[in-house]
């Protein structure tokens, strides 16, 4: 579990410049990046306690499942 850490970092970086992008296709990408991070970061969080973490990223996710229904509106 304590490797879940870098891939987590590393999705969530690339999701925030995909989100970032002009391209439609580029932004809905992101946000799928972003919610798998967001599962990443909790598997994370609950494998060394860290609950203010998963609360956050509860919150994240929802903010990422908002961002793909506003990006397929669009």
């Amino acid at each position: 579990m304590q490797h879940l850490q870098w891939p987590a970092m590393a999705a969530t970086l690339l999701s925030a410049w995909l989100v970032a992008a002009q391209s439609k296709l580029h932004r809905q990408v992101g946000f799928w990046i972003f919610l798998l991070s967001n599962a990443l970061w909790i598997g994370w969080g609950w494998h060394d306690h860290a609950w203010a973490l998963i609360v956050l990223q509860v919150g994240l996710a929802f903010l990422n499942i908002r961002g793909v229904a506003k990006n397929e509106r669009s």
